[in-house]
């Protein structure tokens, strides 16, 4: 008799043409074998990275209230994993929070990964402004795993990150203010720094355990794709799920994304292909090693 898949209650965005927040991470996590209860905090027909879209946000109370009717199937001790992605108000912050709590209560070994979603280097802070410190004080210390970008790290670490020595400084920082019970894992995207080869991104998980460090080429992309950090953070989790390991989850993480940038940018769409992608999740065809830096 096969085992049942993890569920994974997954709380995002949603649009319903292309692909960021749940409707980048659901399916990636669907084809690596998981069954994803996703709660959508907005529905909207488009990503806002075109200027302008139809739709709604949902008041925060809804989060609550979708859990209640997930409890009340008798269900919730059978969750696994709590995602969590952009978070628009900082009423939604608590919702996420509550959220993940009422999941531990059931499921005491269920782990928390949350993308902190607040801007990136070139167009700064991008959510309301009293966002990162609520993200800091609420969401930072429940999770087990973050997914910060370079320019996220700086924020909540409130460091400077230019080389690979700060970037290290900088997500133990935010490890010691992360759930202790948990791997308190620190997954830092898109990492430029002075002292890398040029042409090259990199993305760095740090744990209590080492470091590890994974190079791909840089795939310019103009303007750059919306949705890839749902998608990276949907994928590392998932592989962290599965294996245990974050040498190897790093690795199938990246080496998938770059495989899906890389279909985006032969294709030359505004939007990532993620469907196009979906062989590269399970096994990606070119894998890029990741390599021990601590």
């Amino acid at each position: 008799m096969s085992t049942l898949p993890l569920n994974i209650l997954s709380i995002q965005s949603w649009v319903s043409y292309g692909h960021v927040g749940n409707a980048a991470a659901v399916f990636p996590l669907q084809r690596l074998g998981f069954e994803v209860w996703s709660i959508n905090t907005v529905q909207f027909s488009n990503h806002t990275g075109y200027g302008a879209w139809t739709g709604q946000v949902y008041p925060p109370e809804t989060v609550a209230e979708i859990v209640d009717g997930i409890e009340a199937r008798g269900v919730l001790s059978t969750c696994g994993a709590v995602l969590s992605g952009y978070m628009g108000s900082e009423g939604t912050v608590s919702a996420v929070v509550g959220a993940v709590r009422r999941v531990r209560a059931a499921n005491s070994a269920a782990l928390y990964c949350c993308d902190p979603v607040m801007g990136d280097v070139g167009r700064g802070v991008f959510v309301r402004p009293e966002l990162p410190e609520r993200i800091a004080a609420l969401a930072v210390p429940e999770a087990d795993i973050l997914t910060p970008n370079q320019f996220e790290l700086e924020l909540l670490s409130g460091q400077t990150v230019g080389t690979l020595a700060e970037a290290l400084s900088a997500a133990h920082t935010l490890r010691g203010r992360m759930r202790q019970q948990g791997p308190r894992t620190v997954l830092v995207t898109s990492l430029i720094r002075q002292d890398a080869p040029p042409g090259s991104i990199e993305t760095l998980a740090v744990t209590g355990e080492g470091a590890w460090l994974c190079r791909t080429p840089l795939i310019a992309l103009d303007p750059p794709r919306n949705g890839t950090g749902d998608a990276i953070a949907a994928l590392f989790f998932g592989h962290y799920l599965k294996s245990g390991s974050v040498q190897r989850a790093l690795s199938l993480a990246v080496s998938a994304l770059y495989a899906l940038l890389t279909l985006t940018q032969r294709a030359g769409t505004r939007e990532i292909q993620l469907v196009a992608a979906q062989d590269e999740y399970q096994r990606p065809a070119q894998v890029f090693e990741a390599e021990r830096v601590e």
